[in-house]
């Protein structure tokens, strides 16, 4: 059973740390980023080096003191969020922003796990490399975060999650141990993959302290474009079109809605945007090539075919890098127009390429049944990732749909089970989706991983209630 962190028990945690690594809650943090709840904390412990870390866990383990991982608090699925029970020990690591080391002949970066993502790329940019992982909040987001939660973003179409961009990690485990898998390996077979156990564990089997990361090569030349599209299906199409043509050269293949493009001009209408008349539906393709390849004249090839096929009926060709990050602005800038409209319920959900384009009709018939509401759907089309959010009525508030947004969320993660696909794509579990996972997740996989749990950390006090649901037993 979780116990209080009494004054008498902090007092102990101060005694065996350094002086500092204790702090009060800060104003704004542990907040829900989309305003719902609010988090509490004992204190906020702020390690800087695992083994401090490794001295708070253990201290929490013996007391039966619970720990909830706190990284640049972007997550929407509440995983830094314990807004019931006792209140835990916040573990932060915002000293732990060192890059430890950086190996272009291996394509590797070594990252402390509070190292922001912005500076990860930065760091790989010094050295002519790329580090591929790119969210929207990249700025504040912490390299522990996105391994915690198996982050994907943009790029995810060809580079992969943020599992497949690691090489190693460091951690502390439950009990205190710390686990030295800090390996800069691609080839390393020696019994259960620990570090893939705890990618994507959202902090509920121990803390990632550290991590080896995988670079890339920069591409020489970079292009985007959207493109004007008559409907998913037809992006779908104009996707195989573009694979035949750039192949692996395709970075990003983002789908945007009118509906989103119509919330920008609402919200934030000095942003710059492509066309006068929003379409329905368009379309961002990102290249990066090498070589002899011209990433411009693939794009014009794609658009010319994709007009002959029907596919797209008009589109800007980025002119400059200055364009092509104006594009990439304002398909980042979407979450915030959505913000600021106030969604009723936010889904982040993948179905198979296949279905999609019969998946997202049908979700809108589906929800205008319960009520007069709109639907922005967008995202990672390239990798079958949509968000797929619903909202009020033009003039109307969220508050006036509250009594119908659990249903608003079970029409959605229904229909997504029927057609196949998974209620999270990229934003993991937290203790949001919790009951979620329970509903739709195989019960076979739902044992193990309780069985795990039990395993590693028997006095659960990793982030409890996050990915699994406590048990009133």
């Amino acid at each position: 059973m979780i116990h209080p962190a009494t004054p008498e028990f902090l007092a102990r945690l101060e005694a065996a740390l350094p002086a500092g690594t204790l702090r009060e809650r800060r104003s704004g943090e542990l907040e829900d980023p989309r305003g719902r709840y609010q988090g509490q904390a004992a204190t906020i412990a702020c390690p800087a080096t695992v083994e401090e870390v490794s001295t708070i866990v253990q201290l929490c383990n013996a007391a039966c003191v619970s720990i909830v991982p706190l990284g640049g608090g972007t997550g929407l699925v509440l995983g830094q969020i314990a807004h019931d029970g006792p209140a835990p020990v916040a573990l932060s690591l915002e000293k732990m922003t060192k890059i430890r080391g950086v190996y272009p002949q291996e394509n590797v970066i070594v990252a402390e796990a509070g190292a922001i993502l912005a500076d990860v790329q930065t760091a790989a940019e010094e050295q002519d490399r790329l580090f591929p992982l790119s969210l929207g909040a990249e700025g504040s987001c912490r390299i522990g975060g996105n391994l915690s939660t198996n982050a994907g973003g943009l790029n995810v179409l060809r580079y992969g999650n943020a599992r497949e961009l690691c090489l190693g990690i460091e951690a502390v485990l439950p009990d205190g141990h710390i686990f030295h898998g800090l390996k800069r390996l691609r080839k390393d077979n020696t019994g259960y993959d620990l570090r893939n156990l705890l990618i994507g564990a959202e902090g509920t089997l121990g803390v990632i302290t550290a991590a080896a990361l995988r670079l890339f090569p920069r591409p020489e030349r970079t292009a985007a474009a959207i493109l004007i599209v008559p409907s998913p299906a037809a992006a779908l199409e104009l996707l195989n079109l573009a694979q035949g043509i750039a192949g692996e050269g395709i970075s990003a293949f983002e789908l945007i809605s009118g509906m989103g493009l119509d919330f920008l001009s609402d919200t934030m209408p000095d942003l710059r945007q492509p066309f006068e008349d929003h379409p329905e539906w368009s379309v961002l393709i990102d290249l990066g090539v090498s070589g002899a390849s011209d990433p411009e004249e693939m794009l014009a090839t794609l658009f010319e075919q994709g007009f002959e096929a029907g596919l797209v009926s008009d589109g800007v060709i980025a002119q400059s890098e200055a364009q092509r990050q104006d594009f990439w602005t304002l398909r980042e800038t979407i979450p915030e127009g959505n913000k600021r409209v106030g969604s009723i319920s936010s889904h982040d959900i993948s179905i198979p390429l296949s279905k999609i384009a019969a998946f997202i009709p049908e979700g809108i018939k589906r929800l205008e049944a319960l009520g007069d509401v709109r639907v922005n759907c967008f995202g990672h089309l390239g990798d079958g990732n949509l968000h797929y959010n619903v909202f009020p009525a033009r003039g109307r508030d969220r508050s006036e749909y509250e009594n119908i947004r659990l249903e608003v969320k079970r029409v959605v993660h229904d229909l997504v089970a029927e057609y196949d696909g998974s209620f999270s794509a990229e934003h993991g579990v937290g203790r949001l989706k919790s009951e979620d996972l329970e509903r739709y997740g195989d019960p076979a996989k739902l044992s193990a991983m309780r069985a795990i749990k039990a395993a590693l950390d028997p006095n659960g006090i990793m982030n409890p209630g996050a990915v699994l649901r406590l048990r009133a037993d």
